[in-house]
């Protein structure tokens, strides 16, 4: 096992993965644009954003749920997510500091694998919630 890998051993329920900050740009909007092929003027046109009754372009969705599962891999491992799960709350507005809250929800086993569960959240400074939902992690055993 690689450095830093976390076991079933090391967690329990009420656990909390480290946060993961980021402060949304619209540099971020436009190169999630390209990278992703979502053109969608809402994200990138000032105009048109707010000639459609917005207050400004607005961060993709899937952006959001992109930060939120780096954190998530980054605290059980790249390859270890069985299910990622989430509801979009509300938008993401440039200039706005994320922050991801992973906390461990439960622990089991099934079909001899070790389970970790998890509730996954983005919310802002502010503490609004943009990005709600849930995950389950697979976690190696030191015996």
């Amino acid at each position: 096992m690689a450095p830093g890998t976390l076991y079933v051993e090391d967690v329990a329920e009420g656990d909390e993965a480290p946060v993961r900050s980021h402060v949304l740009t619209r540099t971020d909007l436009v190169a999630y644009a390209g990278a992703s092929g979502d053109y969608n003027p809402m994200h990138h046109d000032e105009v048109i954003a707010t000639a459609s009754g917005q207050p400004s372009v607005f961060g993709h969705g899937m952006f959001s749920m992109g930060l939120l599962g780096s954190a998530l891999t980054d605290y059980v491992g790249v390859g270890n997510v069985r299910r990622f799960q989430v509801r979009f709350a509300k938008q993401t507005w440039p200039s706005e500091k994320l922050e991801t809250k992973i906390v461990v929800t439960g622990t089991r086993n099934e079909a001899g694998e070790h389970l970790v569960d998890l509730d996954v959240r983005l919310h802002n400074a502010d503490g609004e919630e943009k990005v709600v939902g849930q995950a389950t992690a697979v976690l190696a055993s030191r015996s």
